[in-house]
């Protein structure tokens, strides 16, 4: 495809794709478990088209501050945003280089997004800047699968994938990344993705502190 199409591609098509596709209920799920604890100021790094706003408890959030790369994304986000009870501020910023006040986080909300930051060690240590020290990093991801022959086929098709899914890498380790950073996971909840999204591996949840 040359560059001109990929271009059109990634602006025009990519962000409703990823959208429709990260509406699925395998995500929902995972949202409702842990999106809910999040409290006080919130930054939500990759918030894309702010999926996760219908999961926030209003009565534990003051302000959330959503930062991503992605104005066509960001833009989806907008009425949503604009429809709840506490202050919704969007950014469109990288996470390697988040344009936010050291300490200024009680939480940090990180969904379906490592896979996709092009640097996620340098986004996670931005998270841990901005993160107060007695703040907390929920996320939600996808990542390397736990069987062989799945994380095989997973490495053959990552490149394909990514260009199809705005740069999503299917063989990443979120767990590893977390800890790598200077976490400390403090809850963790795994699963499997039904049969249709087998590719997209092992399935986490969970809180992080800064160890």
């Amino acid at each position: 495809m040359c560059q001109t199409c990929l271009s059109w591609y990634a602006r025009c098509v990519a962000p409703y794709l990823v959208h429709a596709g990260c509406s699925a209920g395998a995500f929902s799920r995972m949202r409702r478990c842990v999106i809910p604890l999040a409290e006080g100021v919130v930054v939500e790094v990759g918030f894309g088209s702010g999926l996760n706003l219908p999961y926030y408890d209003a009565a534990r959030v003051r302000q959330l501050i959503g930062v991503d790369p992605d104005g066509a994304m960001l833009g989806l986000a907008g009425p949503k945003s604009r429809a709840l009870p506490f202050p919704v501020e969007c950014i469109r910023a990288g996470g390697e280089s988040l344009p936010l006040a050291d300490g200024c986080a009680d939480t940090v909300v990180v969904t379906y997004a490592f896979c996709t930051i092009p640097d996620p060690q340098a986004a996670l240590s931005e998270i841990r800047r901005i993160l107060k020290p007695t703040g907390q990093l929920i996320f939600i991801e996808h990542g390397q699968a736990q069987r062989p022959h799945c994380r095989l086929w997973q490495d053959r098709l990552n490149r394909l994938w990514g260009s199809l899914a705005g740069g999503c890498q299917l063989n990443r380790d979120p767990l590893h990344l977390i800890r790598a950073a200077g976490f400390r996971v403090v809850e963790v909840q795994r699963g499997r993705f039904p049969l249709p999204l087998w590719h997209l591996g092992s399935h986490h949840a969970g809180i992080a502190a800064a160890a």
